[in-house]
C-alpha cells in the first residue's frame, strides 16, 4: 500500500524531532562563532574523525543510491558496486596524497586551490563549471530522485515531496558546517539501520516466496541459483551492460578518474576534512572507506532481490510505467511491502540520506561562491557577518533553482547512470589539473587553462563522433572515454607548460615527508583492500 500507516508516522517523526532538536543544540553550542565565515563554511576544527567520516558517507549516499543504485542493481546486477567498493580503495589514496597537500598549504575550496596554484583565470572559470554542475546535475537529480521514492512510498503528490525535501534541507543547511557535520552522524546511524532493515526484509521476503519460510540465508542462495548473470562484476565485450561497466577498464581505467576526481577534488566530499588535522581527517576518511565496504548490501542488493521477483512474475504492475519496465521503481517499490512501523525505519533512511546529502550539496555550492566568486569578484570588503548571510541566500536560491528543474529528469530510466555520465564530462580535466598542479612542478597556469577550457568539448567529441560518422569511429563506453580525455589533457598540459617558462616559484608546498602515514593507518588500509580483493575474487 502507497501510503504511511500511523507507525509509521511516529517513527518519523522521532527521527525529525531527534535530528532537529540535535542540531538546534549543536547551532546554539557554536553559535558564539557564528561570525567567523570559515566555521560556518568548513567547521574549523570542530568535527571529530568520526563526525567527518559519518559526513563524508551521508553526503555521498543520497536517493541515487538508494533508487538509483537500487535501480542499476535491478538492470546490472552487483556490478554496480564497483562505483562503492573501489571508492574505498580511492579514499585510501585521498587520505594518503590529497589531504595532507590541502591542510599543509591552508587550502578551504577547491577553486582556492586552483587560484593559489594557478592563476584566478582558472579557479573563476572551475567554479563556475563547478557551481553548475552542483546545481543542475548534483541538486537536482537528489531533489527528483528523493521525491520520487518519497511520493512512491508515501501517496504524498511528487511536488510536494520536493517543496518538503527542499524545505527540510535548506533548515538544516542553514546552520551551516558544524550542523550538517554532526547531524549527519545521526542521519548515516538511521539510513544504515533503515537499510539494513530493508535488505533483511527483502531477503526474508524471497526465502519465504520460494518456499524456505523466511530463512535470510537460503533466500541468499536464491539469488546466485536465480540470476547468476547479476553477479558477475567484471563484464566482458559481448554483455549488454559493457557500455555501462567495461570489462577491466573499471578497475584501471575511468572509474579510478572519476573516483579520485569526486573523492579527491571534489568540494562537496573535500570540505568534510579542510578543518581538521592531518591525523583527524586521515581518520574520519579511513572510517569512511570501512562504511563504503557495506554501501552495497543496502542499495544494490535490493534491486537485485526486486529483480528476481520480478522476474517470477510478481510486481509487474509496480515496476512499469507507460507499459516500459522502470528499474528505478524497484526500491520503492519494496518498500511498500515493509510492515507499518519498519516502513517508517526505511522511510526515516531514506529521508536521512536525502536531506544530508542535500544539505552538503547546498553548503558546497554557497562555500565556493561566496569564498572564490563573491568575496573575490564583487565584495572584497564584506564582513564576516555579511559573508555568512550571503551564503544562507546562496542555499535557498540553490535549491530554488534545483526544484524547479528536478521534474524535467521524470523521463530517466536509470538516474544513477545518467549522473555518472554527465559528471564524467568535466571530472577527467579536473583530476589533471589538480595531479600536475600538485606532483609537478612544471606545470604552468596557461597548460591548467587549457586543461580546463578542453576538458568538455574533448569528452563530447568522444561522445558524438560515432554519430557525426555514421558509426566509422567506435563507440566507447563512458568511463572508456574518460579515460581518454583525462590522458589527453595530460599530454596537452605537458606540452603547453613544456613550451612555456617554467613557474618562477613554488606556490604550493610539496614535500616527501607529508605522505608518511602511522602503522595502524597501514594496517586497516591494507585490511580494506584485502576484502576488495576477496570480494573481486569470489564476484569476477
Amino acid at each position: 500500500m502507497n501510503t504511511l500507516q500511523t507507525a509509521d508516522y511516529i517513527v518519523f517523526l522521532f527521527y525529525f524531532v531527534i535530528v532537529a532538536s540535535y542540531g538546534y543544540y549543536v547551532y546554539r553550542r557554536k553559535r558564539a562563532v557564528e561570525t567567523d565565515s570559515k566555521d560556518f563554511f568548513l567547521a574549523e576544527g570542530s568535527l571529530t574523525w568520526w563526525a567527518i567520516g559519518a559526513s563524508l558517507i551521508a553526503s555521498n549516499i543520497s536517493a541515487e543510491h538508494f533508487i538509483g543504485m537500487s535501480g542499476s542493481g535491478f538492470a546490472i546486477g552487483l556490478a554496480i558496486s564497483s562505483y562503492e567498493w573501489l571508492s574505498a580503495a580511492t579514499l585510501i589514496i585521498v587520505a594518503i596524497f590529497f589531504i595532507p597537500v590541502y591542510l599543509k598549504n591552508r587550502i578551504y575550496t577547491m577553486p582556492q586551490f586552483l587560484s593559489q596554484r594557478y592563476n584566478t583565470t582558472v579557479s573563476m572559470i572551475m567554479a563556475v563549471i563547478w557551481l553548475l554542475v552542483y546545481v543542475f546535475v548534483n541538486l537536482t537529480s537528489i531533489i527528483y530522485l528523493g521525491a520520487l521514492a518519497v511520493s512512491a512510498i508515501s501517496g504524498i503528490s511528487f511536488e510536494w515531496c520536493i517543496v518538503g525535501l527542499s524545505v527540510f534541507s535548506i533548515i538544516v543547511t542553514l546552520g551551516g558546517m558544524k550542523v550538517i557535520g554532526y547531524t549527519d552522524v545521526i542521519q548515516v546511524l538511521v539510513l544504515v539501520i533503515g537499510g539494513l532493515v530493508t535488505t533483511y526484509l527483502a531477503c526474508q521476503l524471497l526465502s519465504e516466496k520460494f518456499g524456505y519460510g523466511g530463512d535470510i540465508l537460503k533466500g541468499l542462495s536464491v539469488l546466485r541459483r536465480q540470476a547468476p548473470e547479476h553477479f558477475h562484476m567484471i563484464f566482458g565485450k559481448e554483455s549488454p551492460h559493457y557500455m555501462e561497466l567495461p570489462g577491466v577498464s573499471v578497475l584501471v581505467g575511468g572509474m579510478l578518474v572519476n573516483n579520485l576526481a569526486y573523492w579527491g577534488c571534489n568540494q562537496y566530499i573535500v570540505q568534510r576534512a579542510l578543518g581538521a588535522n592531518l591525523k583527524t581527517a586521515r581518520t574520519g576518511i579511513l572510517f569512511a572507506a570501512f562504511l563504503k565496504l557495506i554501501v552495497p548490501v543496502i542499495a544494490v542488493l535490493p534491486g537485485i532481490i526486486m529483480y528476481v521477483l520480478h522476474s517470477k512474475g510478481m510486481f509487474a504492475a509496480q515496476m512499469q510505467d507507460g507499459g516500459v519496465v522502470k528499474p528505478d521503481h524497484a526500491y520503492p517499490t519494496l518498500m511498500n511491502l515493509l510492515p507499518a512501523g519498519l516502513k517508517g525505519v526505511a522511510f526515516a533512511a531514506l529521508t536521512a540520506a536525502i536531506v544530508a546529502s542535500l544539505a552538503g550539496k547546498a553548503n558546497s555550492i554557497s562555500t565556493i561562491y561566496c569564498m572564490d566568486i563573491y568575496h573575490k569578484f564583487f565584495n572584497r570588503k564584506a564582513s564576516e557577518k555579511k559573508l555568512i548571510r550571503t551564503g544562507r541566500w546562496v542555499v535557498i536560491v540553490a535549491m530554488l533553482i534545483a526544484a524547479l528543474v528536478a521534474p524535467a529528469l521524470r523521463s530517466l530510466d536509470q538516474a544513477y547512470q545518467f549522473i555518472q555520465e554527465y559528471v564524467g564530462f568535466f571530472s577527467p580535466g579536473v583530476l589533471a589539473i589538480f595531479l600536475l598542479g600538485m606532483f609537478w612542478k612544471r606545470t604552468t597556469a596557461s597548460a591548467a587553462l587549457t586543461g580546463a577550457v578542453l576538458t568538455i568539448p574533448i569528452s563530447t567529441v568522444l561522445k558524438k563522433l560515432p554519430d557525426w560518422t555514421n558509426g566509422h569511429f567506435p563507440t566507447y563506453p563512458f568511463l572508456d572515454r574518460m579515460a581518454f580525455t583525462f590522458l589527453a589533457i595530460v599530454a596537452i598540459m605537458i606540452v603547453v607548460s613544456l613550451l612555456q617558462p617554467k613557474p618562477e616559484k613554488d606556490a604550493i608546498e610539496v614535500d616527501p615527508s607529508m605522505f608518511k602515514v602511522s602503522g595502524g593507518f597501514i594496517a586497516l588500509s591494507i585490511l580494506i583492500m584485502g576484502i576488495l580483493v576477496a570480494l573481486y575474487t569470489v564476484y569476477w
